[in-house]
């Protein structure tokens, strides 16, 4: 009696679980199936002369001219305002309102505005000079970046004269020097080998935010391997490229 309960009335056939379907693989086994093809770098680039290497190690060469110009202006415009920003009156006032501003708005907030906003204000001719020209893209982005990172050298420097113990002031000024001997002499020399670490790590910001020019059209490293990727559908090989030469520089 048992046993009918285990066994199937309908038809006589013997109930029986079934089993779940298999789960779908992807065709021939692989989860990604992607073709690998080192040798488009020496493919010709679409409406260029030049091939997608070439193509690339030209980004990097303007990627390397854009940190090393931007990271001049950053150094030759950050010193005097840390330098500035240690004063009383107008002149620290304003050193630290500087900071205030280019610090805390976002870097591709300010790129925007060099390049679409500022021409707006300028004279006339000077305007469609600026619109006109094909170098207004790579140069605006360099003083944007620049002024960007002049801020940010400025607080560390600024930390770092603010760490020297203020007897070194105190001496120099007994010794008869006039302030201007006495940070050219006496201070900066001490708070360079203490800025140096940071000075060092803010180079490198400098590289890795050189990518952002690219939304304003500088054809630098970031924006040559995306245009490779769009041209060929390799997108693997470019980006491997471009953070290799990113880590080298």
């Amino acid at each position: 009696m048992s046993n009918s309960f285990h066994q199937l009335a309908a038809g006589g056939h013997r109930l029986r679980r079934c089993p779940p379907p298999p789960l779908a693989q992807p065709e021939g086994g692989h989860v990604v199936n992607y073709h690998w093809n080192w040798a488009i770098f020496f493919d010709p680039a679409p409406d260029s002369s030049v091939t997608y290497l070439q193509m690339i190690l030209a980004g990097a060469a303007t990627t390397c001219a854009v940190a090393a110009i931007s990271a001049l202006i950053a150094v030759v415009t950050g010193i005097p305002l840390g330098i500035a920003a240690r004063q009383n009156g107008i002149f620290g006032s304003a050193a630290r309102a500087y900071v205030e501003i280019f610090r805390n708005i976002p870097l591709l907030a300010q790129m925007f505005l060099w390049y679409f906003v500022l021409p707006e204000f300028l004279p006339r001719g000077l305007q469609l000079l600026v619109k006109q020209s094909p170098e207004a893209p790579l140069v605006l982005g360099m003083l944007s970046l620049g002024f960007y990172s002049a801020a940010r050298i400025c607080e560390q420097v600024r930390a770092a004269l603010n760490a020297i113990p203020s007897g070194q002031w105190q001496a120099a000024r007994a010794l008869g020097l006039r302030p201007v001997q006495t940070y050219r002499y006496v201070l900066l020399p001490r708070a360079f080998r203490l800025v140096i670490p940071t000075i060092t790590s803010e180079f490198i910001s400098i590289v890795k935010n050189s990518a952002v020019v690219l939304t304003i059209g500088v054809m630098e490293l970031t924006a040559s391997a995306r245009a490779m990727q769009e041209y060929s559908f390799q997108v693997f090989e470019a980006f491997i490229v471009a953070t290799f030469i990113y880590l080298t520089i």
